[in-house]
């Protein structure tokens, strides 16, 4: 029996090993290669998890030219390939964009410059800008004619900021992050109502990927019953629940010392993952608001997906939304254009009217 299993696994690693070989590899740049996020993201992108165990990948890792991040950077490279995976037929170091995202058919742009001691958010988003500015040129200059675009954190107004200096590839090709704020919200209600986080459906985040979202319960399922008949302590609703979620990556900083690694590189995963899979589920994503639920024309803003095609999405526009729910996507909304008025010596004269 044993020499039987031994056969078998063998002609499964053979039909695998056959399987990557025929198919041409997607190539995907990731940006800030070096830091905490991408160590637990690259091995599951090199590893199938993102893009399917059948898919061969090249990695094209970029980081800043300092030689410190450099030497860690081409560390990184050199536990990917003592890893072995299948799937991992490259991997290019540089400190180039023009290189890095050459080609690419996928543009994780997960680095960013993170906020200093006394930094006022209105210079993060400033300096990270001037940063999306010359990234989004780069990319819709030499990525592939199918490049799709994903910004992680500070999200939004970084999205928005990129998107617009591409003249070749559309606007809807540009994604930002709010799915770990998604998964917070996911476990948050499951653990309050005693069940798997499985449970839960329609639990989307809206507007910014900041302490204004509105992680929507309202629109939420627990088992095919709305979240507030299940849990009925509405102070905890629109008090506990919604600050925990806003709040949990400082939670996280505090008890560890270090920000959410982990679970970022978990939620890149699912983004990407949810946006090549079609079908009926609901997920939250940031993308180029047309006016819908009161969010400005222009602004990005997080909303519920669904996706349509592989890389191809539409905004459902069926959640309804009591006085509590307006409220707070208000708020989050005039956040967002306050934020684009910040940065608009960065953007197109017309980008605050221009809807793709």
């Amino acid at each position: 029996m044993q020499h039987r299993i031994e056969r078998v696994s063998e002609d499964v690693r053979a039909k695998r090993s056959s399987r990557v070989s025929q198919q041409e590899p997607i190539r995907v740049a990731v940006t800030g290669a070096a830091g905490q996020i991408c160590y637990s993201l690259l091995k599951r992108i090199a590893a199938g998890e993102m893009f399917g165990w059948q898919t061969p990948v090249v990695l094209q890792l970029l980081e800043v030219p300092v030689e410190k991040v450099q030497k860690a950077l081409s560390g990184v490279a050199m536990e990917l390939e003592d890893c072995a995976f299948p799937l991992l037929q490259q991997i290019v170091c540089t400190s180039v964009p023009e290189v890095a995202f050459r080609d690419a058919n996928w543009c994780l742009l997960v680095g960013s410059k993170p906020r200093g001691p006394g930094m006022e958010r209105a210079d993060l988003l400033k300096d990270n800008g001037r940063i999306f500015v010359g990234q989004g040129q780069v990319i819709d200059a030499v990525a592939a004619d199918d490049c799709r675009v994903v910004v992680g954190n500070p999200c939004n107004t970084n999205c928005m900021i990129a998107a617009s200096q591409a003249k070749r590839l559309p606007s809807d090709r540009f994604t930002a992050m709010v799915r770990l704020d998604q998964n917070r919200a996911l476990s948050q209600l499951a653990h309050k109502a005693g069940v798997p986080v499985s449970a839960v459906e329609r639990m989307v985040i809206f507007g910014n990927h900041s302490p204004s979202q509105f992680p929507d319960f309202s629109n939420a399922l627990i088992n095919g019953v709305p979240v507030p008949q299940v849990i009925t302590d509405l102070q905890w609703l629109h008090e506990t629940f919604i600050e925990t979620v806003s709040k949990r990556g400082a939670q996280i900083i505090a008890a560890r010392g270090l920000s959410s690694a982990l679970s970022a590189a978990n939620a890149i995963s699912d983004h990407v993952r949810s946006l090549l899979a079609p079908g009926p589920e609901i997920h939250s994503v940031v993308v180029q608001s047309h006016g819908e639920y009161g969010f400005e024309a222009g602004v990005w803003a997080g909303m519920p997906v669904r996706t349509v095609a592989p890389g191809t999405y539409e905004i459902v526009t069926d959640f309804v939304h009591d006085a509590f729910g307006l409220q707070k996507i208000a708020a989050s909304n005039a956040e967002l254009v306050a934020e684009r008025e910040l940065v608009a010596d960065l953007l197109p004269p017309d980008v605050t009217t221009a809807v793709a």
